[in-house]
């Protein structure tokens, strides 16, 4: 979570809101006291992560099934020991 002086978020509000839409939280303050809080849509980040599981659901379903061992084998493959 960010705090900005009013006057500064008055000067930078563009910048401000950019930083909301990538999902922080900025409150404004006067006279170092909060007065304001900028938060990031709710609707629209529930529609951003409904997608995103889509798309990894979809990717599932065009992967191999894998059995547990396989899996387990393959949780190490290309590290440096």
């Amino acid at each position: 979570m960010r705090h900005v002086q009013s006057s500064d978020a008055k000067a930078r509000f563009a910048e401000l809101l950019g930083q909301v839409e990538q999902g922080e939280t900025v409150v404004i303050t006067r006279h170092g006291k909060p007065v304001a809080r900028i938060v990031p849509d709710d609707g629209r980040r529930r529609e951003e992560v409904e997608a995103a599981l889509e798309g990894i659901s979809a990717l599932r379903k065009t992967m191999p099934k894998l059995t547990l061992e396989e899996i387990l084998s393959a949780r190490h493959e290309g590290h440096k020991y």
